[in-house]
């Protein structure tokens, strides 16, 4: 037992009255594992409400990054004070240190502030499809700082979360996993209109991911300067690769019109010359 207390209070290295001892170590290293250790039971538990409530897996993720960084902030506290440093000390002698660095990381603090609201507020999740800048992009990650988005391409981008809370940003999938899309087309003027609404309706009812197959509609649009437009109206789950189901639709009404002598009109202009 005397050993045992002559190792830990053995001096590492001493500066004035402070004194760096085994034990700090050793205490150092039990709070850390003692962090890591209850970070990993909460994912856990975590982990076991997600598969429970997979809706709710946005919610359940963005609740525990808070936690978890709650914990971290807790534990360098703990560190700091265990080796120590006065935490409280040392954030008033650095008052105006703090200031000027935070006159240089306006931006980057704006965008720590803008991941707490994403996490808190929960209008943004992990697992969300949104339209920033032109570009489809589906949420895998919401950290403090930045998020990790995946695009259609299958391209990660590191976003800043100020760019998702300032800017004007659609979520595809904020109130619904089902998303209407549209699919335009014109045909040749004389063409059988009830007909090409049926084949449109057709087209869409037997892809696979078009949804809720009640509820697809033909819509007679327009007289156009070469054609007749319509409209198809379909609800998919697929969001995130829409842009595959729009092509193939394209092609079986494509396949669909030539079947049924459906023409689809190039712009065409009559000119007349006066002799």
């Amino acid at each position: 037992m005397k050993d045992i207390k002559e190792i830990l209070n053995y001096e590492i290295f001493s500066f004035d009255d402070y004194t760096f001892k085994v034990s700090i170590i050793l205490f150092i290293l039990v709070i850390f594992l003692a962090t890591k250790l209850t970070i990993w039971i909460i994912k856990k538990a975590f982990n076991r409400k997600i598969s429970k409530s997979s809706e709710d897996k946005g919610n359940f993720l963005a609740v525990f990054q808070l936690i978890k960084y709650l914990i971290w902030v807790i534990a360098i506290v703990l560190i700091l004070e265990t080796a120590g440093v006065k935490v409280t000390v040392l954030i008033a002698g650095s008052a105006a240190l703090l200031v000027g660095i935070g006159m240089g990381l306006q931006q980057t603090f704006n965008d720590f502030i803008s991941g707490i609201i994403l996490l808190t507020e929960g209008t943004t999740k992990v697992g969300d499809i949104l339209e920033v800048e032109n570009d489809v992009v589906m949420v895998k990650h919401i950290g403090l700082r930045t998020s990790k988005v995946i695009n259609r391409d299958d391209i990660i981008i590191i976003v800043p979360n100020s760019l998702i809370t300032t800017n004007k940003v659609i979520n595809w999938s904020h109130q619904n996993k089902k998303t209407r899309f549209r699919v335009n087309v014109g045909v040749a003027y004389g063409s059988d209109v009830d007909l090409v609404a049926k084949v449109l309706i057709e087209c869409a009812a037997e892809h696979k991911d078009v949804s809720d197959k009640k509820n697809i509609e033909a819509r007679f649009k327009n007289f156009g300067n070469s054609s007749l437009d319509f409209q198809l109206l379909f609800f998919s789950d697929n969001v995130f690769r829409i842009e595959t189901t729009l092509s193939e639709l394209r092609i079986a009404i494509n396949k669909k019109f030539i079947e049924n002598g459906i023409k689809i009109p190039f712009p065409q202009m009559d000119v007349h010359l006066n002799k």
